[in-house]
Order: C-alpha cells, then sequence, then structure tokens
C-alpha cells in the first residue's frame, strides 16, 4: 500500500512537472516564465499556504519530536563529508560549506511540500524542517561562506537572512496563530482573511512543480570533472546515508514506528535544496558543483523513496 501510493504520488509530480518541462520547450510564456514561476511561489504562494496550514496545526504536532531525527541525520552527514573532503577531496573552505550543504540541506518547499502533500498525506510535516534549515543551517552556512570568501563576518548580514525568508516568517506566524487559538480555544483568523490566504497557497505546489519541469529543460548536468568525484559523494550522503542514519535514529534511538518512521525517513531521502545553488551563486564559488548536486540528488531521490515505500510504507 505505501509503495502504491509513493507510485500514485510520483505519478502526479511527475505529470506536473512534464507539464512544466513541455511549456519551456514550446517556450510557452517565454524566457523569465520559470523565474516568474519560482518567485512567485517563494514570495506569495508557499507563504501563503504554510501560514494557511500551521495556523490551524495543534502546536504540539508542528514540534514533533522527530525533529531531533532530522537535526541529528543532516547533523551527520555534514560532518562526514567534511572528514572525507579532510581526507580526500582537499577543497578549500568555501566549496567545503557548499559540500556539506549539499550533502544535508533539504529540498523541504518544491519537492518535499508535494512530497509531504501527495504521498504522506500531511503538508505539515515539512514545517519544522523548514524551519531548523533557515533558522540555523542556513545562516551558520552563510557565515562560513562570509568568511571564506572575503576573510570578515558581517554579523549584521548573518542576522538579517531569516528576517529574508518569507517562508519561515509565514511558519512562524502560522506557529504563533496555532499558540493563540489553542491558548484562547477558537480560530483567530476571521474567515474572510483566512480563506484568501488559503485559496492562493493552493495554488504553491502546481507552481513550485512547474517551475521545476521548466529548469529541465537544456540541462546538462556533470560537466566539470574536477567536481565529479564530490558531486557523486554529496549525492550518496543525501539520499543513502541520510536516510539510513534517519531511520536508524528513528527506529533504535527514538523508538518510532509505522507512519512516523516513514515519515522521518522519507523526507531524509528528500533532494538537495535548491536554496544552496542560491547561496553558492550569491558568494560565486562552487556554482556548478552546487548545481551538478542538486540536479543529480533530485533525478535519484524517487528511487529512494520508492524504496523506502516499499519496505516501509
Amino acid at each position: 500500500m505505501g509503495l502504491l501510493n509513493a507510485l500514485q504520488g510520483f505519478c502526479v509530480i511527475g505529470i506536473v512537472i512534464l507539464a512544466g518541462y513541455i511549456a519551456a520547450r514550446l517556450r510557452i510564456g517565454g524566457s523569465s516564465a520559470q523565474m516568474v514561476l519560482n518567485r512567485f511561489s517563494f514570495f506569495v504562494c508557499s507563504p501563503c499556504l504554510m501560514l494557511a496550514i500551521l495556523s490551524k496545526e495543534p502546536i504540539f504536532d508542528i514540534f514533533h519530536s522527530s525533529i531531533v531525527v532530522a537535526f541529528a541525520s543532516a547533523m551527520a552527514v555534514g560532518v562526514i563529508f567534511l572528514t572525507v573532503n579532510r581526507l580526500h577531496f582537499h577543497m578549500d573552505a568555501a566549496h567545503a560549506t557548499i559540500g556539506a550543504l549539499n550533502s544535508l540541506y533539504l529540498n523541504s518547499n518544491n519537492i518535499g511540500l508535494p512530497i509531504a502533500t501527495y504521498i504522506l498525506g500531511d503538508p505539515a510535516l515539512v514545517a519544522p524542517i523548514l524551519v531548523m534549515q533557515q533558522a540555523l543551517f542556513t545562516p551558520v552556512g552563510l557565515t562560513v561562506l562570509d568568511m571564506a570568501t572575503t576573510g570578515r563576518v558581517s554579523a549584521k548580514e548573518v542576522l538579517k537572512q531569516p528576517f529574508h525568508q518569507p517562508m519561515l516568517i509565514a511558519s512562524l506566524l502560522g506557529i504563533a496563530v496555532s499558540v493563540v487559538s489553542a491558548q484562547t480555544g477558537w480560530f483567530v483568523i476571521p474567515d474572510f482573511l483566512y480563506d484568501p490566504i488559503d485559496m492562493i497557497g493552493d495554488a504553491a505546489v502546481p507552481m513550485i512543480l512547474m517551475a521545476f519541469g521548466m529548469s529541465l529543460h537544456g540541462t546538462r548536468p556533470m560537466q566539470d570533472k574536477t567536481a565529479r568525484q564530490a558531486t557523486i559523494a554529496v549525492t550518496v550522503l543525501k539520499n543513502l546515508v541520510m536516510p539510513l542514519v534517519a531511520f536508524l535514529l528513528s527506529y533504535f534511538v527514538m523508538g518510532f514506528r509505522g507512519p512516523t518512521l516513514y515519515a522521518c525517513v522519507v523526507l531524509a531521502a528528500l533532494p538537495t535544496g535548491q536554496n544552496v545553488y542560491n547561496y553558492a551563486a550569491r558568494y560565486n564559488v562552487g556554482t556548478t558543483f552546487a548545481r551538478d548536486g542538486i540536479l543529480l540528488s533530485t533525478m535519484t531521490s524517487p528511487v529512494v523513496i520508492a524504496l523506502v515505500a516499499v519496505l516501509l510504507g
């Protein structure tokens, strides 16, 4: 049943991605269509979706103990990559940071939301991961990149980073509404405000998937031979080692079983987040490495998630 649900979920996701790819091939919307969809989803639809979902989610369901598994498994693969880099790849600090982020940073938005919605049946499952990444991993990663590329750290810029993330802001607002509603005993957002937010949020997932499909048109990965081994290494860490660590922690340490165990492992098998490329581009370091890691991870992740569905679903 788990495999069937996963295959049906991938079918839904794949058809929408294919629609975006075909639209790009036919040049529907022009050369800027992907950028427009990405930006509109990132700044408008996805924040509305997270606000709408989290505001009606019980606060204790949002901060489930499974966040411990997500944090620990991410840290584990990041440390493994840094160790392998020190022993074998010998990348500088900036490129090593991109490699670590490629290994541990989940695509909780573009792929995570559709996976959580159509395979796990609950889009709120990605919220704790999103908050963790935007509030912790992003500032730390950008601080190291800042130091490695400029030789100095701008504390002001690092502290401002979380406030530049509309998904994080919307998630925190949704959590705040959930807390207030739990205290008062009634939902504090009136319907005439909640309904349009919810309606706009419903457009987020198809927009994200079509934009991703558009990005696949004309892509030629793995052209940089010097980073090929490192790219394969980060993909193995992200798509194989991280789900394995998540399973071991979930099953033997946290004692999770059933749907909770399944969700922890599936979410750990999500591909690398596209934010990693944005960070690399911002500091003009490791952009090809970041892009190829994201693409290879995204191409192989469905196979891993399908395998998880067979074993645990």
